[in-house]
């Protein structure tokens, strides 16, 4: 397996992310985010992990914005991106290939980091952050 760079983990990610129907996403922050919509960016890189530099341990967080906090049915569809099962459930999507296309070795998503309010404009969306750690050459 050769050497991986961010953004083709990131693309990677964006790619299992778009098997949820519905959901828009994008690899590099966009300047005008259209919910619902994922967003992947890096937070950690931990270089070294094995000898011979075989093994470096990505984190990318996932943001999810579902819509504006007023609407009814923002946290109803938050509650189905956040499940452990279902069509919708970011877990499983990204876990639906933990090889990205064969360009990791394994990809987890391993927790819910928060759940909050985010101003975009003059509109407050609600959003779920996840961590997804990815281990790779």
């Amino acid at each position: 397996m050769a050497a991986v760079t961010v953004s083709q983990i990131r693309d990677g990610l964006a790619a299992r992310l778009a098997t949820i129907t519905g959901l828009r996403t994008a690899s590099v922050i966009p300047d005008n985010p259209a919910p619902p919509q994922a967003i992947v960016q890096v937070n950690n890189v931990a270089f070294d992990g094995a000898f011979q530099k075989g093994l470096t341990t990505y984190t990318y967080v996932v943001s999810v914005i579902v819509g504006r906090v007023s609407e009814r049915q923002a946290q109803d569809r938050l509650d189905a991106y956040t499940s452990t099962s279902g069509t919708q459930s970011v877990k499983l999507a990204i876990e639906g290939d933990k090889t990205l296309g064969g360009i990791v070795f394994d990809t987890r998503v391993t927790e819910l980091t928060g759940v909050s309010a985010v101003l975009l404009g003059e509109a407050t969306y609600l959003a779920a952050n996840f961590a997804v750690t990815v281990y790779a050459e």
